[in-house]
């Protein structure tokens, strides 16, 4: 079983960034996809951004060239960096290792 913990959520105005975290723990030597979705208040869980190993990684349209995900290893730990952000950002966002484990999330709010 995988473990995963979420933070770096808040509130931040439109244009600005944000730089979420996930921490593994647990049955982490099988991982080789990690996810971040997000799921905004009355719509579907929605996949944002995907790795798969080190390096190959597949974005939403909505999120292309302003949101970065990437893993360290050691840390046990996925990125997403989100960049000029926007109101229809705001959700909340979750982590997933591929399978069935996912986190409790963590709140982004995009607002002036």
């Amino acid at each position: 079983q995988v473990q995963l913990v979420e933070s770096g959520g808040g509130l931040v105005q439109p244009g600005g960034s944000l730089r979420l975290s996930c921490v593994a723990s647990g049955s982490i030597f099988s991982i080789i996809t990690m996810a971040w979705y997000r799921q905004a208040p009355g719509k579907q869980r929605e996949l944002v951004a995907r790795i798969v190993g080190g390096s190959s990684t597949t974005y939403a349209d909505s999120v292309k060239g302003r949101f970065t995900i990437s893993r360290d290893y050691a840390k046990r730990t996925v990125y997403l960096q989100m960049n000029t952000l926007k109101p229809e950002d705001t959700a909340v966002y979750y982590c997933n290792d591929g399978k069935d484990s996912w986190g409790q999330g963590t709140q982004v709010t995009v607002s002036s």
